[in-house]
């Protein structure tokens, strides 16, 4: 992670997902997004069942990953997403799975 330059126009998101978002693949399909998508961040299962992910990148691409988190990868379904715009100094190069 490295400081965000004040010029940089990253958005910054957390992202709750509700469901079967456990046991089906979705943090392996949510970093391949990721990546196709150029975002930084992570992704992780919560204990209560939930996934969270920290999403950074453009707005047309964090637009583009809000949009997919929706239904997710097949196995999986989606009942909610809720997400937050969240101010911060640090800029992600990547996305993992933690």
């Amino acid at each position: 992670m490295k400081p965000l330059h004040p010029t940089d126009t990253v958005e910054t998101l957390s992202v709750f997902i509700q469901g079967k978002v456990q046991g089906v693949g979705f943090r392996a399909a949510t970093v391949r997004q990721a990546h196709g998508l150029k975002l930084g961040g992570w992704v992780r299962n919560l204990p209560d069942g939930r996934v969270e992910i920290l999403l950074q990148g453009s707005h047309g691409a964090v637009d583009q990953m809000l949009s997919w988190l929706l239904q997710g990868p097949p196995a999986a379904h989606v009942t909610g997403v809720q997400h937050e715009e969240i101010r911060t100094e640090r800029r992600y190069d990547r996305f993992e799975q933690t």
